[in-house]
């Protein structure tokens, strides 16, 4: 089994219903519950000012597959997509000027935070989430389920602010 942590998070809609939806479609294209769910926190936006944020964290326990670790990841980043896109995301990815990003208001957004103690660089996918120290809406959730194992292999990501 390889554990694979996701974050959700919604600001636009019913932001609950959504973030329920979302779990539900996961679960579906897993083939399976999720192990461990954080709770449920408002966070205002990040990097951009909108609705504020419902936030939490998941943990699934899948099967790990013959191919690489890195196969495994893009295709669950695929299915993650594929949730996103079944509750009206519409991916528009912006950047300004100086490269940086330009976020926008989601009915959904689901990042893959570790995918069990891999290191993935692709083009497509960083495992784990470069940002997901810096933001506190991933952070806060993630320590509620975080088990030992992950925290023992990447303490830089787990130490408190």
């Amino acid at each position: 089994m390889v554990h694979l942590y996701l974050s959700l998070g919604s600001n636009m809609g019913d932001r609950r219903t959504n973030l329920e939806a979302a779990l539900a479609l996961l679960d579906e294209a897993f083939g399976t519950g999720y192990k461990r769910l954080s709770g449920i926190i408002e966070t205002p936006s990040w990097g951009f000012d909108a609705p504020d944020f419902l936030n939490c964290a998941v943990l699934y326990a899948l099967p790990r597959k013959r191919e690489s670790a890195e196969a495994q990841a893009l295709e669950i980043l695929d299915t993650v997509k594929g949730v996103e896109r079944a509750l009206g995301r519409e991916e528009n990815v912006e950047y300004d000027a100086e490269g940086e990003r330009i976020y926008h208001s989601r009915p959904i957004d689901i990042d893959i935070l570790f995918f069990g103690t891999h290191i993935i660089d692709h083009p497509r996918l960083q495992v784990p989430h470069p940002l997901m120290a810096q933001r506190d809406f991933v952070m806060v959730p993630l320590r509620e389920i975080a088990n030992k194992r992950v925290r023992a292999s990447f303490p830089d990501i787990f130490k408190m602010k």
